[in-house]
């Protein structure tokens, strides 16, 4: 009866409850636990920032989207640490962060257990865990279940009567109710078979609540409260144990929530415990079993769509050591597969619908103060994680975005006035919204900032290409007419505010920064920088593209193309270099040579002006590539290997790819900066799909960046702009089948090496009508929901 109703939920929401298996299991596997060396939830310090080893390089991580768990898979004390995303405090810059929910322990005392085995499997989003110990064979399982919106844990053994062991959860970083910026008060209280964990955050008087219910098969509960507010719950000599974690503020995503003061952004909004408490009641009601099969459906759902081959070879040693021999020249298909796949097992675990986005540490903090508040920084950040939504089949993924963004954007109108007021009141418009609205680096779920500083108002439409590619990848019209397009005219109403006349007839953006480059030991001030001035045209392009598909005819388009000629966007400099400044001749003599950031080619991707159709500005980008050099941090290499994939040069882009498998990633496969950050992982999957696939130049291109390592292989689902879903086998760095469903009944252009001698059959078997361009470009009309097979 259950599986039945399950089928009928899944189809009522949209989806199948039957999934198709992928070709091979996604495992990330070690044969210990993660390590114990730097206490529970450290405070070490290192290189400037907090630093505990044994959660960022060993923990696995479990989510979905609002809730992260880490997963030790100690035998001894095993460690879950829990972060529910809209946790914050003051952070490190004011305007809140993303903080430590909670730890919670559980006592098992198995102190010297034999054939352990820990795992993260990516085809089900289930960790394992399984060890002997005095002759009885113990498992746990985990997952974080969207539906249910908890974390179920299943403890069993193979003889009956065998599990013993404490809940004991821990709250970290309280503090005395009289610092604003770290006063945290809070409580744990067992009672029965269910833990409540409560408090409040001292600096946005933020309730929060988390509950912990714990439910055995055979055996007895006990409930003990120590006197130090930390009740834990004992079970004794059960034949298996499920506990059900979740966690909850008071926050709620609203536009109050940007402008009011801190102390009342959460005022009046209910208290989290009845949610909890329902999250709660509903999945013990459901039982573990269905919840199982009501995640995994959920899941795959999402998972399942993209499958990449680089080899048939399954390695039989632990990922660890996988790794290591990467990072020591023997490197391996299956783990760059799996470094693929494990980008977008993140990002569904931590960016769904109905939750925050995924931040710069994804779901998942330890600490105190997240680094960098664990934020949405906009100068690349932010943008970097959602690369991979579009072309690696999982679009739905960005509107936790889109609906931050746009409950942001209120704050974002006046935010544009103050940058106006401050740096072109000559242009300001007396009418707030007709100033548009704008967005700096700094955004956390609490607060953001303008534009300035050390990154220029290009910041925004840098920003609103996401929203361009969520369209141009899903071509949704009504997402155009409703959330894209009104982006996209706010954005450029406000950049068009931020351009002075110059003496030779330019408009350039005054002030102006490329992001986060210093000059002489501070931030180098500029006008018309190529990032500032080619995100403005970047923006102008998309917003005339969508104005002409949505017939609109509003009188400021008018604006937008007059001052389109005038931005004179990319130069080149006597280097041969993409200038990142207008007032450099050659490359390198303002700012760092090899600077993280490489933003005078964000045209080039993830922005579409620099391309094959310009030639001169594409082998300038070249050079500027090989000047910055490739290694850097982690999410810095991901933009550069993008960039190499968008040059067609797939050796130069594998390198990099190897290159942040071998500088940039810790044992548990997460990207570091360092420290941890996530965007490594989301950049590098992003790029791995530009190398097999790229649609930007107004035509589908399979393999435009295949490099030689990779001679044999085949992918299936991967996106391309117009909403085609494309599938493709090669060997001999040949393809040798190509397959293409027309999700939205588009117009089809192809580029193959030899289209002329190419067939087009539909699903009926029947051939399709070809147009030729050249010899390497062929169109055709599709139907939509069709598929077409290419023959060669």
């Amino acid at each position: 009866m259950k599986t039945l109703l399950l089928s009928t939920i899944l189809f009522l929401s949209g989806f199948s409850a039957a999934s198709t298996e992928l070709n091979k299991e996604y495992t990330l596997w070690y044969n210990r636990p993660a390590y114990n060396r730097g206490g529970d939830f450290s405070k070490i310090v290192s290189r400037g920032y907090p630093y505990d080893e044994d959660w960022e390089r060993w923990s696995l991580p479990i989510g979905n989207g609002a809730m992260g768990a880490c997963i030790f898979g100690r035998t001894d004390i095993e460690r879950i640490q829990l972060a529910e995303k809209t946790m914050g405090n003051k952070g490190a810059y004011g305007m809140g962060g993303f903080t430590n929910f909670a730890e919670i322990y559980l006592d098992i005392h198995h102190n010297y257990a034999q054939d352990y085995k820990r795992t993260l499997r990516l085809n089900d989003a289930i960790s394992t865990v399984s060890y002997k110990y005095e002759g009885t064979e113990y498992s746990r399982e985990y997952f974080a279940s969207n539906p249910a919106n908890v974390i179920a844990v299943k403890l069993k053994a193979s003889q009956p009567g065998m599990i013993s062991f404490t809940v004991r959860p821990v709250l970290p970083y309280l503090h005395a109710f009289n610092n604003e910026q770290t006063g945290r008060t809070g409580h744990v209280q067992a009672e029965k078979s269910l833990i409540t964990l409560k408090g409040e955050i001292q600096y946005f008087h933020l309730p929060y609540e988390g509950q912990i219910k714990v439910i055995n098969y055979g055996g007895t509960l006990s409930s003990v409260n120590k006197e130090d507010n930390n009740g834990i719950i004992n079970v004794s000599k059960a034949d298996s144990v499920i506990l059900y974690i979740t966690a909850a503020t008071s926050y709620e995503l609203k536009d109050s929530v940007f402008l009011l003061p801190n102390a009342i952004k959460f005022k009046g909004n209910a208290h989290p415990h009845n949610q909890v408490t329902e999250r709660i009641r509903k999945a013990v009601e459901k039982g573990y079993e269905y919840l199982r099969s009501e995640h995994i459906a959920d899941y795959q759902h999402f998972f399942n769509r993209v499958d990449l081959q680089l080899t048939e070879h399954t390695p039989s040693i632990p990922t660890d050591k996988l790794l290591n021999q990467y990072r020591n020249g023997k490197h391996n298909a299956y783990l760059e597969e799996l470094f693929f796949q494990y980008g977008r097992y993140l990002l569904i675990s931590s960016s769904r619908q109905g939750s925050l986005p995924a931040n710069l540490q994804g779901a998942w903090n330890q600490y105190e103060f997240a680094p960098w508040s664990g934020g949405y920084w906009h100068n690349v950040n932010i943008q970097m994680n959602y690369w991979p939504a579009f072309n690696t089949n999982l679009a739905e993924l960005f509107i936790p975005y889109m609906n931050y963004n746009e409950t942001f954007r209120k704050a974002a109108v006046n935010k544009a006035v103050n940058y106006i007021t401050q740096n072109n009141p000559e242009a300001l418009n007396s009418i707030a919204e007709e100033n548009g609205w704008t967005i700096g680096t700094g955004a956390t779920a609490f607060g953001i900032e303008g534009p300035g500083g050390h990154s220029g108002p290009g910041t925004g439409g840098f920003t609103t290409k996401l929203f361009w590619d969520y369209y141009d990848f899903t071509r949704n019209k009504q997402l155009l007419k409703d959330h894209v397009y009104p982006a996209l005219m706010g954005m450029a109403k406000f950049l068009s505010k931020t351009l002075k006349p110059q003496s030779d007839g330019t408009l350039l953006a005054d002030p102006s920064f490329s992001p986060e480059q210093v000059h002489q030991q501070k931030y180098y001030r500029s006008k018309g920088c190529i990032f500032d001035q080619s995100m403005i045209l970047e923006t102008y392009h998309d917003l005339l593209n969508a104005a002409k598909i949505l017939n609109d005819k509003d009188p400021f388009l008018k604006t937008v193309k007059e001052q389109m000629g005038k931005l004179d966007a990319i130069q080149i400099g006597e280097s041969g270099q993409i200038k990142e400044f207008r007032e450099e001749k050659q490359y390198g003599e303002i700012g760092q040579y090899q600077h993280r950031h490489i933003s005078q080619l964000c045209a080039m991707y993830p922005g579409t002006i620099i391309n094959t159709g310009t030639p001169e500005w594409l082998e300038a980008a070249k050079v500027t590539l090989k000047e910055r050099g490739d290694k850097s941090t982690g999410w810095a290499m991901a933009h550069r290997l993008n960039l190499w994939a968008r040059a067609k040069n797939g050796n130069r882009a594998y390198k990099l790819y190897q290159d942040i498998l071998t500088y940039g990633t810790l044992e548990n496969l997460w990207g570091s900066h360092p420290p941890f950050q996530i965007d490594a992982n989301f950049g590098a999957t992003a790029g791995i799909a530009e190398m097999l696939l790229q649609s930007h130049e107004g035509y589908i291109e399979p393999l435009p960046a295949i490099p030689d390592n990779w001679k044999k292989g085949s992918f299936n689902g991967l996106m391309a702009r117009g909403n085609f879903e494309v599938s493709a086998t090669w060997e001999n760095s040949t393809i040798q089948s190509l397959q293409i469903l027309s999700n939205k009944g588009e117009l089809c252009r192809i580029k193959l090496r030899e289209a002329a001698t190419a067939q087009v059959i539909d699903e009926r078997n029947k051939p399709v009508k070809l147009k030729f361009s050249g010899n390497d470009i062929l169109e055709f009309k599709t139907r939509k929901g069709a598929n077409y097979k290419i023959i060669f």
